[in-house]
């Protein structure tokens, strides 16, 4: 494609005085029409300065989309990984509170055994004191056997004398 000195000098970027001095040094050829060949142009100056921009153009234009997304992809991993946070530590006040709920149930326990033993030993000690009676109810009718084992506060509580009682426990 052939093009003006005029035309040439504003798409390369160069003055006409700089075209007219390369035709004149031999470097830059022109027809007879006196048009320059592009083919010629771009041997002595390179690609089209207007080329060149609007590809650097392109480039920017491109760079600044991806680095808009980039920013935006940046943005979205922060907001999730704030949420990731928030969710964990969440996580962490629930798994406290369950612990501390164990440690209730277990404080519970521990005092319901004890319940259970101080329970158990009334009991026991409920049920000698009504087997000494009732041997000692024997032994007033003539049958003798020998009290083995007892605590003396069992021994007491059975031979004190019997109280009147309303209920028939």
């Amino acid at each position: 494609m052939k093009i003006s000195v005029t035309k040439a000098a504003k798409q390369w970027g160069v003055s006409r005085t700089t075209i007219y001095q390369k035709i004149n040094e031999g470097e830059l050829s022109r027809t007879a029409d006196k048009q320059i060949d592009t083919s010629e142009m771009i041997r002595v100056f390179g690609e089209p300065a207007a080329k060149k921009r609007t590809e650097q153009t392109m480039n920017t234009n491109n760079g600044t989309s991806s680095n808009s997304q980039n920013v935006q992809d940046c943005t979205v991993l922060e907001h999730q990984l704030a949420l990731e946070k928030l969710k964990n530590k969440h996580l962490e006040q629930q798994v406290h509170a369950q612990k501390q709920l164990i440690e209730n149930y277990q404080d519970q326990i521990k005092q319901l055994n004890i319940t259970l033993e101080k329970a158990n030993a009334s009991i026991h000690d409920l049920t000698q004191i009504r087997l000494l009676e009732f041997k000692g109810s024997e032994h007033e009718k003539g049958h003798q056997q020998p009290q083995t084992d007892l605590s003396p506060e069992i021994k007491a509580a059975a031979t004190a004398p019997k109280k009147k009682r309303w209920f028939g426990f």
